[in-house]
């Protein structure tokens, strides 16, 4: 009786079995290569790119502004300085993405898919429920694990493209700024190395106090964009994967 069983369900059982070796030697090495997942890594690494050159713009604008004279700049030169741990965060989000896009495929394909195949094969044995949901919640959670980054970077690619302007103007800016403030600086101290008069010596003083604060009012913009850039980065590096 159970012989004859087994030859009617043949086809059903060799079937998961082939499929289990398929996907543990041949699915398993391509989807777990670089050269499978290479648009993908293209695409972190642009973001990794932009993520570094805000990092080190808010970093450049936090040191550039401690230039102003007197401590006005402080509070905002802090604030800069903070956001470079921010992006940290960011980073390491990529870079766990990066690593993640060959590591799921290999569980997926190396023993999840095959280990489903497997229980499938035990349910055409013994007609149990349970081998059959346990195999089917082990494949799609397999494909969910090989889909998530993937879809995550699309997803977050769509978002992206439409705030890659404002990013770009917003380190266009901050480096702007930073450039005049040092040149600015640089002029301070020449003026006030050739200056022997008090009464010029004052007006420019006060000319380079009034230039100061319009300069903190620019740098209180680029904290703004930073700010607004980085949140961008948080969802489509951090929330968008995690969802």
């Amino acid at each position: 009786m159970i012989q004859e069983k087994l030859r009617r369900n043949a086809l059903f059982l060799i079937l998961p079995l082939l499929a289990a070796l398929l996907s543990f030697f041949v699915l398993a090495g391509v989807a777990s290569s670089s050269e499978f997942h290479k648009h993908s890594i293209a695409a972190l690494e642009e973001k990794q790119t932009t993520v570094l050159e805000l990092s080190a713009a808010s970093a450049a604008a936090s040191a550039a502004i401690t230039l102003l004279p007197g401590d006005i700049a402080t509070p905002v030169a802090e604030k800069l300085a903070d956001l470079s741990g921010y992006f940290l965060i960011v980073l390491c989000a990529i870079f766990l993405e990066k690593y993640l896009l060959t590591i799921t495929a290999s569980a997926a394909f190396h023993v999840l898919f095959p280990l489903a195949c497997l229980l499938g094969a035990a349910y055409v044995c013994s007609q149990k429920r349970f081998f059959r949901v346990l195999a089917w919640q082990l494949a799609c959670f397999a494909l969910a694990l090989v889909l998530v980054i993937p879809s995550g970077i699309y997803a977050a690619s769509m978002i992206e493209r439409t705030y890659q302007a404002s990013i770009s103007e917003t380190l266009e800016d901050a480096k702007k700024n930073v450039a005049e403030v040092e040149t600015d600086a640089t002029t301070e101290a020449d003026t006030d190395q050739k200056s022997g008069l008090s009464g010029l010596f004052s007006k420019v003083k006060d000319s380079i106090g009034s230039a100061a604060s319009a300069t903190l009012e620019k740098f209180k913009q680029t904290l703004n964009n930073l700010i607004e850039a980085l949140a961008i980065l948080l969802v489509t590096s951090c929330l968008i994967p995690i969802l």
